[in-house]
């Protein structure tokens, strides 16, 4: 595109009030829809063992499901992106979190995988796209030098609600069966309409009209591209530094949720007891809301770039994965837990804000959308991959006996009927 079309086109964008005020209601309703979509899909592995068990199926088979609405997430988010710039970010938001709950409540009368498949993971998974992309849109849109900790703030509605809703849903699986438990998760997804309702839109700039002797057919065309970019700005395709951003989210989403989803069933495959196991993931949630908050608030310092503040986390959180199999007792998961925890936390907390700065504010809307579509190959891939790989038993001979045995009675676990 010309420098000039290209200007224009940028010249959407917000102008009003930034990082204070009434952005911190926005911040408010982006926590709760962090905990209220990711933050559900995270704990949903106590449903995992009920489901399994209750269908009779395999754990790659169970997985699916997860997996599906992961992927729903990431495949919406551009749709999500372009309804909210052409309607506005409060009813798409709205929409979004009514679609997750009717999502929810028909799951829970699911009478075979394949139906749990369309309600639960696509259409909860096409309503939290609907809620989050938007959302997440507009808290970059009212904070500028205070981004990072908004942003790290926010997200930790994700831990937060990890470490309420595990131990929850167990007990509510254990009084209700997962049916009634899921019914009632279906009715707390509400709740996203009114974090739609708080969004209070900012007065935008909309590219001038062109006159009226600009008439030509490639005038018209250039109207014609700034119009289709407002809404969805194709030409991040082309940008280098954003496509390669988007492959450190494919390989990051391969192992994203593998974790949460495995973690509950591999501690109860090693005898540790069912509230103990539901206990870890609320063990990595409380390091995990740490881990946001302190490195949030290190990123908004800005002693060092918030790029290669990234790589660093990104490496840790590598070691840490690595160690994971090392593992086997109650007291190793839960140290296991707290490391995973913190350096996801760290890692989650700055990974929008250098996507901001990768694509500039201006277009983050679009960038978050394209963004999410490149990931979803990750999203959709890991979880069955992991399932597969324990259910394979996929591990050399230079591990420790202990750890192969292990694995096989973990495989056990998730292929035995109830």
């Amino acid at each position: 595109l010309p420098m000039e079309l290209q200007r224009k086109s940028r010249t959407v964008r917000p102008a009003g009030p930034l990082d204070g005020g009434y952005g911190w209601f926005i911040v408010l309703s982006t926590f709760l829809v962090f905990g209220l979509t990711f933050g559900v899909i995270k704990s949903f592995g106590v449903f995992f063992v009920e489901i399994h068990h209750y269908f009779a199926t395999t754990a790659t088979t169970s997985s699916w499901i997860t997996s599906i609405s992961v992927a729903t997430v990431h495949f919406g988010a551009p749709v999500g992106s372009a309804l909210s710039a052409y309607f506005g970010h409060r009813p798409v938001v709205m929409v979004g979190g009514l679609l997750s709950s009717i999502g929810m409540v028909a799951g829970s009368y699911a009478q075979d995988l394949l139906q749990l498949y369309i309600t639960v993971g696509f259409l909860t998974g096409f309503g939290y796209a609907l809620t989050w992309t938007p959302t997440v849109t507009m808290l970059g849109w009212y904070f500028e030098k205070r981004r990072p900790v908004a942003n790290a703030l926010a997200s930790t509605g994700e831990c937060i609600l990890t470490f309420i809703l595990t131990p929850s849903f167990q007990f509510m699986v254990d009084q209700y069966s997962w049916r009634g438990a899921m019914l009632i998760l279906g009715a707390l997804q509400l709740n996203l309409c009114l974090c739609g309702a708080l969004l209070r839109p900012l007065n935008r700039l909309v590219p001038p009209k062109e006159s009226s002797n600009n008439r030509s057919d490639s005038k018209k065309s250039d109207a014609l591209k700034v119009k289709i970019i407002r809404y969805v700005d194709y030409t991040l395709i082309a940008n280098a530094r954003f496509m390669v951003y988007s492959m450190f989210g494919v390989f990051a989403a391969l192992g994203f949720f593998a974790p949460s989803l495995f973690l509950v069933p591999y501690a109860r495959s090693q005898g540790v007891e069912e509230y103990q196991a539901a206990a870890l993931m609320s063990i990595s949630a409380v390091l995990d809301l740490l881990g946001r908050v302190l490195f949030g608030w290190v990123a908004n310092l800005r002693l060092v770039k918030t790029v290669h503040q990234l790589i660093v986390t990104v490496i840790l959180l590598g070691i840490v994965l690595l160690l994971g199999p090392l593992a086997t007792t109650f007291t190793q998961l839960a140290l296991f837990s707290a490391g995973y925890g913190l350096v996801f936390g760290a890692t989650v907390a700055i990974h929008i804000t250098v996507l901001a700065e990768v694509v500039g504010v201006e277009r983050l809307g679009s960038a978050l959308g394209f963004f999410m579509l490149i990931r979803s190959s990750g999203g959709l891939l890991g979880p069955p991959l992991a399932g597969e790989m324990f259910k394979r038993n996929l591990v050399t001979s230079d591990y420790p006996k202990h750890i192969s045995n292990s694995l096989e009675v973990f495989c056990e676990l998730l292929d035995e009927n109830k």
